[in-house]
Order: C-alpha cells, then sequence, then structure tokens
C-alpha cells in the first residue's frame, strides 16, 4: 500500500514548520548561525504508522523555552557596592535582577553558562560593556564573559518560543489536511482487503 499523498503532506507540513522557525529566529534577533542552519527533518514510516521527527542543536529548546535563572537577586546581591563612596563604579543604586523564564521546564542551579564560548560571541558581535554614562567599562572580552555568564546564570535566558510558535501555526494550517489523508488512505487500504 503507498501512501504517497500523506507522505508529501507530512514533508510540506514539516518544510513549513522550519521555514517558519527560521523566519522566528530572525525575527526574535538571533542572527543567522549555528542553530539557523542546523535543521532537518525525517519521515519515517513503520508497523505503527508514521513519524515525524524535526533535528536542530541540542540547546534549541533553552533557546525556544528559555531558562530560568538559579536566583534574580543574586544580582542585587553584587552590584548592591556600586555607587557607595569607596565603590570603583558610577552607578547610583544596585541593579535590581528579573527572572526572565520563571515557567521554563529548564532551570539553572549551580553550573555557570560557558564564559568563554560568550567571550568569544562578544567579541564576534563586538559587545562592549557601558557605565551609566555611556562610555566603555574597562576590560577585555574575557571580563565580558565572565559578568555575562554570571547575569545569565541569576537571572536565566528569556524564552524566544521560536519553534513552539512554528508547530502551533503549523497545526492550525495542516491538521484539517492531515486528518483529510489519514481518512483516505485508511479508507483506500480497507478496500484493498
Amino acid at each position: 500500500m503507498q501512501y504517497g499523498q500523506l507522505t508529501s503532506l507530512l514533508d510540506r507540513w514539516a518544510r513549513f514548520i522550519i521555514s517558519e522557525s527560521k523566519n522566528n529566529l530572525l525575527r526574535s534577533g538571533k542572527k543567522d548561525g549555528k542553530l539557523y542552519k542546523s535543521f532537518n527533518y525525517k519521515v519515517d514510516k513503520d508497523e505503527n504508522g508514521f513519524k515525524l521527527e524535526i533535528y536542530a542543536e541540542d540547546y534549541a529548546n533553552f533557546i525556544d523555552q528559555g531558562v530560568k535563572g538559579a536566583d534574580p537577586n543574586i544580582i542585587t546581591e553584587w552590584t548592591k557596592n556600586r555607587g557607595k563612596p569607596n565603590s570603583k563604579s558610577v552607578r547610583s543604586k544596585p541593579i535590581q535582577g528579573i527572572q526572565k523564564a520563571p515557567n521554563s521546564p529548564f532551570s539553572y542551579s549551580n553550573k555557570y553558562p560557558p564564559a568563554a564560548s560568550i567571550s568569544s560571541w562578544a567579541k564576534k558581535n563586538n559587545f562592549r560593556l557601558r557605565d551609566d554614562k555611556g562610555r566603555f567599562v574597562r576590560g577585555g572580552y574575557k571580563a565580558i564573559g565572565f559578568v555575562l555568564s554570571k547575569f545569565i546564570f541569576a537571572q536565566g535566558i528569556r524564552p524566544t518560543m521560536f519553534l513552539t510558535n512554528a508547530v502551533n501555526t503549523s497545526m492550525a494550517r495542516y491538521a484539517g489536511a492531515l486528518a483529510v489523508e489519514i481518512a483516505q488512505d485508511f479508507e483506500n487500504r480497507n478496500k484493498d482487503k
């Protein structure tokens, strides 16, 4: 028994999810990097039916659903000496941390994000830290990686929902057609018996 129409529909569905995911990544400010280029899919048929799998980099779920920070109050503790007489900082008050992904199933608990990777990202994007007056803060990219790693650990990573929204959009678009194809294939299969 051939399932050409259903296989073709699943192929179109997977390509739509990948296309929407890439567009959502670009809209959320994630430039076309390693994650953007890593999308692929596979449609398999076995004795239980069809299986559609979409592949991407291992960290795609963290970008999609975000990561809950360990404790945003840590940032307030780290910055509480800013603006005091003996402090080198010109900031007048401590920075108040916020939880960026309170509903995420992923969370930081005791392991910091890799500062070396963040340093190389900062260098590639010419990212520099500034003080309240807009002046560049002293320190190299290694220091930037360390500071950002601490902030990410405390506050987490904001979810982009790039894949979740793409799947939801695709369900609205393809669910009806998928149901029709399954019914037709089932009907054709029973006629052949």
